[in-house]
């Protein structure tokens, strides 16, 4: 899909429904074996594959300046996110849309997550998030931290000069570019919906750190997978994001 602007609509788009700011996303990608993620592809999509490697992937960002239907809200403008999500695939018309579809979002704003279960069928949780940002002497530093009860997880990574535009048909792009995002909902069609923004620049990343209670949060069959070193790990700028509403699609 060609990268739109914020807001920016066709005829037949959704409206949008949110807007917000999206910095610092601390990407990191494990390879997973394709029959644990089979399951959990909704219908009217197919599990999508780099090089033959099916990925699934940790995701810590900040949300800023959140707006819904235009309208700031009092308390739940600034927070962060942290989501575990794999990739998906779905031809209509001739146009091939790449797809992202979440495991488990956590954010530490028990509305937010009210909102995104009720109106997107999406699995947010909560938990208590935590990050930490810095810049020197050429380098950007960026940690997320979350936790809930006893159960801990915590990304580090550290960047080095410039980022870079994506290159077409990279792993980079594989995993930071995607325009749709898929929910599989119990009893009803398989939700679609877009999130426009510009394309990100990013830094590759050579040595992050991961630790994570994985069980505890993403369940015992992730555990293994989460357990093992990442095969990649991507820092993405970001950009001012909007969230279109979704729609059903047939399977």
């Amino acid at each position: 899909m060609t990268p739109s602007r914020p807001g920016e609509s066709r005829t037949s788009d959704p409206p949008v429904f949110l807007t917000a700011v999206w910095r610092d996303l601390a990407m990191l990608n494990f390879e997973a074996d394709p029959r644990l993620v089979a399951p959990w592809v909704p219908a009217g999509t197919e599990l999508d594959a780099y090089d033959g490697r099916t990925m699934v992937s940790i995701v810590g960002f900040l949300f800023l300046e959140t707006r819904v239907a235009g309208l700031p809200i009092p308390g739940h403008r600034n927070f962060e996110e942290v989501n575990l999500r794999f990739y998906v695939r779905r031809s209509i018309h001739g146009e091939r849309r790449r797809g992202v579809v979440f495991i488990r979002e956590l954010v530490p704003l028990r509305a937010v997550a009210w909102t995104a279960r009720a109106l997107y069928g999406e699995r947010y949780g909560t938990a208590v998030i935590r990050h930490r940002h810095a810049q020197d002497d050429g380098k950007r530093s960026v940690v997320y931290e979350w936790q809930r009860d006893a159960a801990r997880g915590r990304i580090s990574l550290t960047a080095s000069g410039e980022p870079s535009a994506l290159v077409a048909g990279s792993e980079e792009e594989f995993i930071a570019d995607h325009a749709w995002g898929y929910v599989a909902r119990e009893g009803r069609t398989t939700l679609e919906y877009r999130v426009d923004h510009p394309r990100w620049r990013i830094w590759r990343v050579a040595s992050p750190e991961f630790e994570c209670d994985s069980e505890a949060f993403y369940g015992r069959a992730w555990a293994p997978i989460l357990a093992r070193p990442p095969v990649s790990a991507f820092l993405a700028e970001g950009s001012e994001i909007a969230l279109r509403r979704g729609r059903g699609i047939d399977a």
